[in-house]
């Protein structure tokens, strides 16, 4: 595009400075500095443009130039319109929202009911210059976008998302599809749709009844098939997502989704109840099972604890006989010992002697034996009052009587003999 503006150059090529005087002269040339001052003070040679803004520019030439960059720019005694890069539409019944009348948009359900629809959607500008320049030769203001493109992109969406449902559908199961089509639409253009009978409750009498309902065509990916592109995308809109506020139904259709909405919740209401009812019973029967799990666990911790304690009992009572046992073994082996010990002892005073009455045959034995017996005999004579021998006798020998000497004589070597004991003194 050609961005360059041409101006009128003035010719003085028909004056003649030698034909005019000099009060001609002071007067033209006051008249081109007045002239000069009043462009430059008029305001229409620079033009601001705001950071949120973009503006078109129209020069005195017919040229049309886009500027998107905030700062001054170039006016030239052109014509100048602003447009915000995003501003918002409003489709409001509310007075306070948008415009001061009612701007709500009428849908029409396929069961016959109808509705006010207000919500509000941002737009946005494009950003290529051209584009720019196209919806400025097009509609030339903001307010012709909005009234023009935005909201007949709404209505358009609006005329062929009605058939797609019921009223009291819009109210309750398919109130987001009703948004989400709305928005698709308007954004990227209609749905192709065809015609197919259906049976709904007439939301006036309450009578089921057959009517024709649109369905939207889909190719073989299941995509949604258009009618043609939204005039919005044409003209490079970027329209952002929308936000429906309100839906106002016929007084009928508000009684029928009151009804309805009752009915549900009365629904709603009983299959709480039931399952309330029902947490109940689980609740008390889980509470009794706890109770009895709880019996039966201080029954089981009851007979836990006897079977510990019982089990502590016979380990203990394993350890004491073990320590009996081993206290038992002990003293076998210390008896044991003390028996071998003994009988060690007494072989060895057996082997002691035998040994020692080997080398002297029991002389000490013997000689003390012969002391007792002759201690004996000493003691029997000593303590004897008697005769020993018959006081008178004849024809013997003078000798015979000292009769005790000879009996003590005799017993002594009687008791030598039996103790083979030699009384004879070795001679060397």
């Amino acid at each position: 595009m050609e961005n360059k503006v041409s101006l009128s150059n003035l010719s003085l090529s028909n004056l003649s400075l030698s034909n005019m005087s000099l009060g001609k002269m002071l007067t033209l040339g006051a008249w081109v500095l007045v002239t000069v001052i009043g462009i430059f003070s008029s305001g229409d040679i620079f033009e601001e443009l705001d950071s949120k803004e973009v503006m078109v520019v129209q020069y005195p030439n017919g040229t049309l130039i886009a500027f998107k960059e905030p700062g001054w720019h170039l006016q030239l005694l052109g014509s100048v319109q602003h447009y915000q890069r995003r501003t918002q539409f409003s489709f409001s019944s509310a007075t306070d929202q948008g415009s001061t009348k009612d701007e709500s948009i009428k849908i029409r359900f396929n069961d016959g009911g109808h509705a006010w629809i207000s919500g509000v959607v941002s737009w946005e500008m494009p950003v290529k210059e051209d584009d720019i320049i196209r919806i400025h030769k097009s509609f030339g203001s903001p307010l012709a976008i909005e009234q023009q493109l935005v909201r007949t992109a709404i209505e358009s969406a609006t005329f062929t998302t009605g058939p797609l449902m019921s009223s009291t559908q819009s109210a309750a199961e398919k109130r987001n599809d009703l948004q989400q089509f709305l928005q698709d639409q308007a954004k990227n253009g209609p749905y192709k749709t065809r015609s197919v009978s259906i049976k709904i409750i007439d939301p006036l009498s309450g009578v089921e009844k057959t009517v024709d309902a649109a369905e939207i065509v889909k190719d073989d990916k299941g995509a949604y098939i258009r009618e043609n592109q939204s005039n919005v995308a044409e003209f490079a809109i970027n329209m952002l997502p929308m936000t429906i506020s309100n839906i106002k139904y016929e007084d009928a259709i508000e009684k029928q989704i009151s009804a309805r909405q009752a009915a549900i919740q009365s629904v709603q209401q009983a299959q709480a109840d039931a399952l309330k009812a029902e947490q109940i019973a689980i609740t008390v029967e889980k509470q009794g099972e706890a109770t009895a799990a709880s019996a039966k666990w201080a029954q089981e911790t009851i007979k836990a604890q006897k079977v510990t304690e019982a089990q502590q009992q016979l380990e203990v009572a394993t350890l004491n006989a073990k320590r009996d046992l081993d206290v038992a073994v002990l003293a076998a082996k210390q008896a044991e010992q003390y028996k071998l010990k003994q009988v060690l002892e007494g072989q060895g005073d057996a082997e002691k002697q035998r040994l020692v009455m080997a080398a002297n045959g029991a002389l000490d034995q013997k000689l003390q034996a012969w002391v007792e017996v002759n201690k004996s005999y000493a003691t029997a004579i000593s303590e004897y009052k008697g005769n020993w021998v018959p006081s008178y006798i004849s024809g013997g020998s003078p000798g015979v009587a000292n009769g005790a000497n000879s009996l003590v004589e005799m017993l002594t070597v009687k008791t030598a003999k039996d103790l083979a004991l030699d009384l004879t003194i070795e001679k060397k």
